[in-house]
This record gives C-alpha cells, structure tokens and sequence, in this order.
C-alpha cells in the first residue's frame, strides 16, 4: 500500500501549502499542526465524516484529518441540501463538518449504524450523477487516493515550486485531483475564492505566479471571452484540460499558443470511477492527436473489449474502454451497509466506446452507459426517471452531452416537466426539453425503444420569441428574475455566462463590456441600439473586398490589383484553419474532398466554352493551362481570367504531396508555425528559380511558383499565437512584399498588389473579428460566401452582352456598373443553386438510405422514423415536406 500523502505534510517545513486571497499563505507546517488537531477531535475509531466541501481552508483541513486518522471522507457540494439530505439519509454519517451560521462546526450526528462497520481500506466517497438524490457514490481506497495522486504528479512533472491554480469545486474529483497531486510533491495550490468570471481573476492568476491551471472545456471558452491568451504569464509552465470533450480546434489552439512559449498542454480523461485520471495526451502528441483521449497513466493499462468481453488487438476497431490500476475504485454504495465491503472489481468497464489508432493512443467514439455529461456533471438518465417517477411523472429519459429531453406520458404540461427535469439535473434550462407523448415507443419485447426516442432530439423545438428578460429566466431557473437584477447579483456561473454570451449576441448583436454587472431592463434597453451592428470574422469581409476588387479589375479602364493576391493569402489562411486536421492525421482523401466541391462548377463553365468555341480546352480540362504552353486564342485552354482555379487545384495537390511525407508531416504536425516559415523560405526561392528554368514570360504570374509565397503568409498568420510569431510574419511580409512588387515590374500595380498583403497580414493577425453595421455585414457575408462562383461567372454576361473589344465599353458609367452587378449577383444566384443542389442531394440519399433500412423495421415504427425524416427536411431546407 502507498504512504498516503496525507502522512508527509509534516515533512515539508514552512514551504508555502495554500494561497488564499483574504489572508497569508498557509505553509505546510501550519497546515500540518492543524490537521493533526482536528484530527484528534475526530477520535481513533472509524468514521465517516462528512464534508462540505466547500472553497475554504477549512473544508481541506478537515479532509486531510479524516485521512489522517484512518477515518472516510465524504466530500458533498456546498450549500445543497438536497445532496446533503440525501446522503444523510442512506449513509448516516457519525460526523458533519459544515458551515452553520457563517462558522463551521464539527457535529456528531448519532446516525451511524453500530451494526455496519467501514471496511479498513475505505478512504473516500464521492457521488458521481449530481443531486437527483438517487446517484451512486464512489468507494475509494487509500491506495487509490494515494496512487492517483502520485500518477498525475509523474506525467504532468509536478515538483515542490509549482503552484496549481484550484478554480473546480472540491468535491469534483477533477478538482480533488489537483489538491492531492499538488500536496503529494510538497507543490502549493492557489485558491482565489472567485470565479474565472471576476474582472480581476487574470490579474490575481498572474499574481499568485500559478504555475497551472486546471479547467474543463467551459473554463476555456470562459479564459477566450476574457481575452486569456492576450496576455503573458511569465510564471505558467502547463494547462490541463478534462472533464469532458474539448474541441480538437480549440485543443491545438491552446497546445500552439502555449508551445509557442515554451510551455505544455495536457488534454485528460478520467472517471470518478478511478479517482480521477486515466489517461492523458502526451503534448508532444500535439496536435495532430487533438481528438484523443491518449495513453494510460503511469502504471495504469487500457484494453478494448467487444460485445463479447474479448480483447480486441487491431487497430481503429470500436469496442468499450477498460481500464486497470492502482486508482480504481472498490465499487459503488447506494446504502450504509454497501460501506462494509471490500473491492467488488479489479478493472474498470469504463462505459465509453473508443477505437487505438497505429500509435497506441486511444480515442472515444461513443457511450454505452445510458449517461450524459454536461457542464462536467455526470448526469445518469436511469436515476432521473428514477427520480421523476417520485414526482408522479412517468418518463424516459436520453440526452447527450448538450441536452436532454423527457419523453413522458400524463396530464402534466411540457413546461413543467422540463422545469422539473432541470431541477433535477441541476442544470439550466436552455440544455432540457420535455415532449408529451400518447405512449412511450417500445420494442417487440416490451422495453422502451430509447433509439426511437434519440431521433425526436434531431427534430427542433418549438420556440417562442426571446427577449432579454425570458433568456435570463430560461438560464437562471428556477431562480426568479427581475429588470433589476443582474448576472452577478444573481450568481452566475461559467456555463450560464456562455449560455447568456451567445444568447445576448444573438439578440443584441453584439455584449457590452461589462455586461454581467448591467441590469436585465439596462440590456433590454439595448436591444434596438445595438441591433443595427453585427460582429464578423475578419477573413470574411476581406474575401468580399478581394472578389469586388477582381470583378472592378475586369470591368473597368481602371484596374485596382491584389484582389486575387488577398485570396491567395486567404486561401492559405482557410487551409491552416479548416483543413489542417486532415492534413495533420495525413487523411489525404478528406483533405482533398473540397476540392470537388471547386472543380464541378468550373468544369461546367469549361463545358460552356467547349460548347461554344466547338472544341475542347484540354490544358484547362487537365488544370494545367497557367503553365504557359497553350493559347486561349487557339481554344486550347480557357481565358487567363480562369489561371486561379488552376493554381489554386495544384496548391492543394502541392500541400497534400508534402504532407504525405512522414518526415515532413511529423515536423509540421510538432510545429506549424516553423514549418510554413521554412515553406515561405523554399516559395520567395521558387519564384525566382523555377521561372528561370522554366520561362514562359509574362504568362508567368499565372503559375503556382510565382504567387505560392502568398498563400504561405496564409498558412504562417493562421498559425502564429503568440505576439512574437505575429511579429515574425509582418516582419516577413515587410521584407518579402517591397522585394516582389520590386522585381514583378516595379509598376504602381506590382506595389499596390504586394502593398496591399501587409495590411490584409495585419488584419488577419490583431482584428480577428471587424464590427459592422447589420445590412453591411450581411452584403459581406453574401459577397464572401459566393465569392468562387462570383470569380466563375463575373466575365460570363459581360462579354454575352457588350461588345468589350470596343474600350469605350470599359469607359461608359452604365456598362461598367452593368458588369459589375452582372458578376455579383449572378455569382450569388450559382452559390444559392449549387447549395440547394447539394442539400437535395444530401436528403436524396438520406431517402435512399431511410427506405432501405424501412424494409426492415417494424411497420409499428415506420410512421415515426418518416416522421423525424420529414422533421429533418424541413430544417434543412426551410420548406414544407409531409412524413
């Protein structure tokens, strides 16, 4: 057995041990003469104590005297009384340590039963699905505690300087775990008292000089509104991440910024099953592996097993996750007398699906415990019918990790079934839905067909029309909200900001500053003020400005260049920012499926001209007519205007060749930033040499090597996450664009072009997203969105209509404007018809598919799955379909 850590804190001396914010600093030695104390006045015989655990000092004292005197903890969340109720009533604790009356106070209770004695190794308990006062609670050893705690410490390289910030609730075994690993190598942990939330909370982070920070994916998204990776923190060496999935874009985003100072990103996976952690990603895996799970921790073993409980050994083959180690549980316990018994189980049956790819690192594809996991709270869908059925509602519950929905039978109505849900689930109500229902649907053998019933989640909610006042009352249920209150006064949390973020944005266009201060009637008064404004991606009102100056370009006497050069460096950005997964797991085939996407509509337009010219332009058909060996004039390709699509085809085939190099793909998957640094060196060589050696004159600056370099500061601005990567790309751009614009001719046009990239850089680099009013921004949308079938088709009508050989055409106000609103919106008009090809072709196979898998299914359920077909349809494309 381990020597727990809570025996060695007496060892470590006047290091610093707990950082609060409303006194000094707690040493280890202090903490230890206080843990000893209480320990005294729990007593030698075996207890359970239970806790509340609450963000104090207190609250951690007293857990490490119950270890301390051999006694178990149950640590239970603070200020519930249903939880605390609740196990109150099934496990009779002998002891209570809680806060009453602003003080906290060690109270025998007189509820243990003397007839049911502890098991020794029983160290912790731990209730894993919220406060439905029917979830199981987690046996943990002493040697499970202790073990995980030693775990976590060896692959994150924990040592006694570090300072781990404790921001998760305590009695969340993700929370615990940083505590225990912290305490187990004599490090300190920061306790702020706060929430990420409070406008000081990066101030007081830095201050502390925290070496880490825990969170689950909702603490980051929170870290981005505050504009957390704006702003240095010399003293940070690692941030972890669990507590459910975390967006792979949003994992490379952190494991770039933070390599990119010389520092790690964890991503975790764990169970309160066993303790806290099972496995992790190993940074270096980063961040091609964004998706996984991992490896074991150290001295833990995963295995996959299938239906039958064989072990499966090949790779990229489902099956559900078992784990074996030290830091398993002894078993569950729904009752006091389930405290008596020792280890029900050696391995751990994880309940999740997941697949091992040719690296040995595992990645979860699914669930097969009937659970959901939400805000990081585990939420069993068994124990809530359990606990609806109390309640006088009969109902089936399924959900995923976004939602959950009631399907229930009765007289009650929808709204107060979900309310009742959300109680329940200790969740808001934006993340529930209840459906009244004749029957529940149910199999040939009786039971409910809860498969049935995960398709009416696909169909969308009705909705009434959102106010300011009714988003507030929906997040903060049941709480009663008035225009006076605010989200601070009404004690909001990290999952209800990003509710009400994304909420109030759609609503008011875009959140003031400060907004969690203001009062609900204050934004409501907004409403109207704001909404004239909205918010867009940068990248996206460059595209519209770049395509508008093509077709001005091709319209009038006055030609403005680099429209077609911003698209380039565009083209790159989107690459880095899109495809970059595809090209990092080296899945060739996914990353080259846009481009069919691209070559369809232009080999209609090649049709057309094949048509009316009454031969074919094979150097276009073969996309090879930039490369200077055939003639427009002889109807061997078509015009130049069309070199784009050519060198933008053969960007993607270059870029896929690289990375289907492992060597290659390796380097750019551990640094992508350098790598594109070094690919920008090898693009401004190519367009010096590969000209000399292969000279085509003028029709040159078609070709690939000529602009490559462009969509190379794409790639490199996309990447760059850290102010002195930034810096390196405009330092780049200023040094590469005066020498291009100097040897392309050194013209007004060959400066404008390549000056004009500098400032797309920059915009692309500091304002990542532009503030417009409404209607512009919805022009720029529509303009950016259509602006490939706006390149297409821009000349088509022109040249149909007027007779462009003539210049005074390119001269006259009204066949200029002509022109150009001739190629806007007939572009618009072709992106609008493709996309509503695209999705009657998506929901054609999808027909296709249904009426297959009908010939199979009961006649019983068929009128329900054409129902969610048709349900399916009209979301999809805003039209009338009936089942």
């Amino acid at each position: 057995m381990l020597d727990g850590f809570w025996t060695r804190i007496d060892h470590v001396g006047d290091r610093p041990a707990l950082l609060l914010s409303s006194r000094p600093a707690i040493t280890y030695r202090e903490l230890a003469d206080r843990v000893a104390s209480l320990s005294r006045e729990l007593g030698t015989s075996k207890k359970l104590v239970a806790i509340e655990a609450a963000q104090s000092e207190h609250s951690i004292i007293a857990y490490l005297a119950a270890l301390a005197g051999g006694h178990a903890v149950a640590l239970l969340p603070p200020e519930d009384g249903v939880a605390s109720s609740s196990f109150m009533e099934r496990f009779a604790p002998e002891i209570v340590y809680r806060r009453e009356g602003g003080r906290w106070r060690l109270t025998e209770t007189n509820l243990g039963s003397r007839d049911v004695a502890m098991h020794a190794d029983l160290a912790l308990m731990l209730v894993t699905s919220g406060s439905t006062g029917s979830g199981k609670a987690v046996r943990l050893s002493k040697t499970a505690v202790a073990a995980n705690a030693e775990q976590i410490a060896d692959y994150l390289g924990l040592h006694p300087g570090d300072i781990g910030a404790l921001v998760l609730p305590f009695h969340y075994s993700y929370g615990l775990s940083v505590l225990n690993s912290h305490l187990a190598v004599g490090a300190a942990v920061w306790m702020p008292g706060t929430s990420v939330l409070e406008p000081t909370f990066l101030d007081d982070f830095r201050a502390a000089r925290c070496t880490n920070f825990a969170g689950v994916p909702h603490s980051y998204e929170l870290l981005e509104q505050r504009g957390f990776r704006q702003q240095r923190y010399p003293d940070l060496r690692f941030m972890t991440v669990a507590g459910g999935r975390m967006e792979p874009e949003a994992v490379r985003r952190y494991h770039g910024w933070l390599q990119g100072a010389g520092q790690r990103f964890y991503v975790m996976y764990g169970q309160t099953e066993a303790t806290a952690r099972i496995a992790y990603v190993p940074p270096e895996r980063l961040p091609g592996s964004a998706d996984r799970i991992g490896i074991a921790v150290p001295g833990g073993e995963l295995w996959l097993v299938d239906d039958q409980g064989v072990t499966i050994t090949g790779t990229d083959v489902a099956g559900e996750l078992v784990y074996r180690g030290p830091n398993v549980m002894l078993g569950y316990a729904e009752a006091r007398q389930d405290l008596a018994g020792g280890a029900d189980i050696e391995e751990l049956r994880t309940g999740d699906l997941a697949t091992r790819d040719e690296n040995g690192l595992f990645r979860i594809t699914g669930r097969l415990r009937r659970m959901s996991k939400i805000g990081g709270v585990r939420l069993g869908h068994d124990a809530l019918e359990t606990a609806l059925a109390a309640k006088g509602i009969a109902a089936a519950v399924v959900g995923n990790d976004q939602q959950l929905l009631a399907a229930f039978t009765g007289p009650q109505d929808e709204k107060v079934v979900r309310e009742a849900l959300a109680m329940l689930a200790c969740i808001g109500l934006p993340q529930v839905r209840a459906i009244a229902l004749r029957e529940l649907p149910r199999l040939a053998n009786g039971k409910i067909d809860y498969e049935q019933l995960r398709l009416r989640m696909e169909e969308p909610p009705a909705r009434e029309k959102a106010t300011v006042i009714s988003l507030f009352r929906e997040v903060f249920f049941p709480l009663q909200v008035s225009p006076q209150d605010n989200f601070a006064e009404l004690g909001g949390d990290s999952l209800r900001y990003l509710e009400l973020t994304v909420g109030l944005e759609r609503l008011l266009g875009t959140v003031p500053d400060g907004w969690e201060k203001m009062s609900v009637g204050a934004l409501s008064a907004l409403s109207h003020s704001t909404s004239a404004r909205r918010t867009i991606a940068s990248d996206i009102l460059l595209k519209s400005i770049a395509i508008l100056l093509v077709v001005l370009h091709h319209a009038t006497p006055w030609p403005i260049p680099g429209g077609a050069g911003t698209m380039l460096v565009l083209c790159g950005y989107g690459l880095a920012r899109f495809q970059s997964s595809a090209l990092f797991a080296g899945d060739l085939r996914r990353f080259l499926r846009p481009l069919g996407l691209v070559l369809w509509p232009y080999y209609l337009v090649v049709l057309g001209f094949s048509i009316a010219w009454g031969a074919i332009p094979w150097a276009s058909v073969f996309l090879v007519g930039n490369l200077g060996f055939a003639q427009p004039g002889r109807h061997e390709m078509l015009p130049y205007l069309y070199w784009f699509v050519e060198t933008f085809a053969q960007l993607l085939l270059l870029w896929g060749t690289l990375f289907a190099v492992p060597p290659v793909r390796r380097f750019a998957v551990r640094d992508p930033f350098r790598f594109g640094m070094l690919l920008l060196a090898f693009a401004v060589l190519a367009h010096f040499v590969i000209p000399a050696l292969w000279p085509v004159g003028q029709r040159q600056i078609f070709t690939l090597a000529w602009v490559l370099h462009l969509a190379v500061f794409g790639w490199c601005a996309a990447f760059a996450n850290s102010a002195g990567k930034r810096l390196a790309v405009i330092a780049a751009g200023c040094a590469v664009m005066p020498l291009m614009a100097y040897t392309g001719g050194n013209w007004a046009g060959s400066w404008i072009l390549y000056g004009m990239q500098v400032p797309v850089l920059a915009v692309l680099l500091y304002l990542p997203r532009v503030r417009l009013p409404a209607l512009l921004a919805a022009v720029s949308v529509s303009i950016a969105t259509a602006s490939y079938h706006i390149y297409l088709l821009h000349r088509i009508l022109p040249e149909v209509i007027f007779d462009t050989g003539n210049p005074k055409i390119f001269t006259a106000p009204l066949p200029v404007a002509i022109s150009v609103a001739s190629g806007l919106v007939t572009g618009i008009l072709a992106y609008r018809l493709q996309r509503r090809m695209m999705l009657g072709h998506q929901l054609w196979r999808g027909l296709r598919q249904l009426a297959r898998r009908l010939r199979y299914v009961p006649a019983g359920r068929r009128r329900t799955l054409l129902g969610a077909g048709a349900a399916f349809a009209r979301e999809q494309h805003g039209s009338r379909v009936s089942p």
